[in-house]
């Protein structure tokens, strides 16, 4: 897309930001990149810690003279129009004059009653909480679209950037058999030592030649020597079947399998495996969503979690030429894989505020609960277990999530809903979670999803 009409952008409009869960990750990532966009200005972050937001934005550059702390509407109604105004509650940062509000705290609670609230009173909404448009994404697109809204994921982030790629393809006519995105963290291994890393800060590294007998892909039988090699360093992991719910409610694909492939795998080979099985793949279907582990030499660059899509390459010569070019294609020529290797997290994310706020780009009523997000439990869970969702990965301690059509979800529990809950019974390993396990009625999250299958 070329950015130049919003860069050059003459109608006089500037988005006025408005962040809740600003100081840490995504947040900082946002904060530190909107002094430098035109057209944008910061109103207001929301934090229940004040003081540290007070300090991340002198830290960022932020000048001090120009930061108000409010606790009341009086308060933010005597501030100078141009102030950044830090706010405890995050109800008031729709009280301050924003157009678009970044909802960032992961906590579906409270970003779909701010989500919900700001775009009744027509301010845009951009999600960067995957755990609330798992479950209330198609609601707050509907939302959005009856009060003249944009309600939009963002880039950055997996699933928007995800969206765009499969979004070119669908506008050229594309055939996409397969999306994905790999998942966070690197498998590097150093042909020269033997020696295989894992690159998610926890210093593991192990010697493995045996890997040498198997860094050639010959077939889906090399996948199954790098699983059995590497076992112990791949999982299902929540925060990668989320993103990936997101991407199949708006695109209709579904998953792969309940808990998706993760094949360990280089990035010239995905056009050998995310392909049918009959043409040597891993997928007993097409249209599907999946994610991989990045296989990589020391030398070699990062896939950094990036996104891909496997298209089907229906005139030979075109892509014979193509194939000339470096692109990553299939041996039987019939895929090509096409591939953004990065998500830059909140360092995008500007893009998908101008373009909705100032182009009115984001919105997505075609949004539908496609597939569901479950938990399974991982080991006999007693009557009065605990549910809780903690950590990097956003995990529930005892549950494995699985991504399931929504066709065949019946009463399972949400896997995001299961947050501060009790189990009103034992759970046995194997078992999924459902309604009757867990009591959601009460909660307003469980409601919207409710009314979101309905659409």
């Amino acid at each position: 897309m070329d950015y130049t009409n919003l860069i050059n952008n003459n109608n006089g409009k500037t988005s006025k930001v408005g962040i809740i869960g600003a100081t840490r990750g995504y947040g900082y990532t946002l904060l530190a990149q909107i002094p430098k966009v035109k057209h944008m200005q910061l109103r207001v972050i929301s934090s229940r810690h004040t003081d540290e937001c007070l300090e991340v934005l002198k830290e960022i550059g932020y000048d001090e003279t120009n930061i108000v702390i409010c606790g009341t509407r009086e308060q933010i109604d005597q501030a100078p129009e141009d102030a950044i105004l830090i706010v405890s509650d995050y109800r008031l940062v729709m009280e301050c004059g924003v157009t678009a509000l970044v909802e960032c705290t992961g906590n579906t609670a409270v970003s779909s009653d701010a989500a919900l609230s700001a775009l009744r009173r027509g301010i845009n909404v951009y999600m960067v909480s995957k755990e609330t448009d798992s479950v209330c994404g198609p609601l707050l697109n509907q939302v959005a679209a009856e009060n003249g809204a944009v309600y939009s994921l963002v880039n950055g982030d997996q699933p928007r950037n995800l969206l765009d790629l499969y979004s070119w393809a669908m506008l050229l006519g594309l055939e996409v058999v397969c999306a994905g995105k790999a998942s966070e963290y690197d498998f590097v291994w150093d042909r020269e030592t033997g020696e295989f890393t894992l690159t998610d800060g926890t210093g593991v590294t192990q010697p493995l030649p045996e890997m040498m007998d198997h860094w050639r892909y010959k077939g889906v039988e090399t996948l199954e020597a790098r699983r059995r090699m590497l076992e112990k360093y791949t999982g299902v992991i929540s925060a990668d079947l989320c993103e990936m719910n997101l991407v199949s409610n708006i695109t209709g694909f579904v998953p792969s399998s309940p808990f998706l492939s993760y094949p360990i795998a280089k990035t010239s080979e995905l056009a050998d495996i995310f392909i049918p099985e009959e043409d040597g793949g891993i997928l007993k279907k097409t249209g599907v969503v999946d994610v991989f582990y990045n296989l990589r030499g020391t030398d070699e660059a990062s896939f950094c979690g990036g996104e891909f899509i496997i298209v089907r390459c229906e005139n030979e010569k075109m892509w014979d030429i193509l194939k000339g070019k470096g692109h990553v294609m299939s041996k039987n020529g019939k895929y090509c894989c096409i591939y953004y290797p990065y998500h830059y997290m909140g360092l995008e994310t500007p893009v998908s505020i101008l373009l909705g706020d100032l182009m009115g780009i984001g919105t997505h009523p075609e949004c539908r609960q496609v597939s569901v997000l479950a938990g399974v439990a991982d080991r006999d869970l007693p009557k009065g277990t605990e549910l809780k969702v903690q950590g990097h990965h956003h995990s529930i301690d005892g549950l494995i999530p699985e991504l399931l059509e929504s066709s065949s979800v019946g009463h399972l529990a949400p896997f995001y809903l299961l947050n501060g809950t009790t189990l009103l019974r034992d759970v046995k390993k194997g078992d999924p979670v459902t309604l009757e396990d867990v009591e959601l009625t009460h909660l307003e999250t469980y409601k919207l999803y409710a009314k979101g299958l309905e659409i």
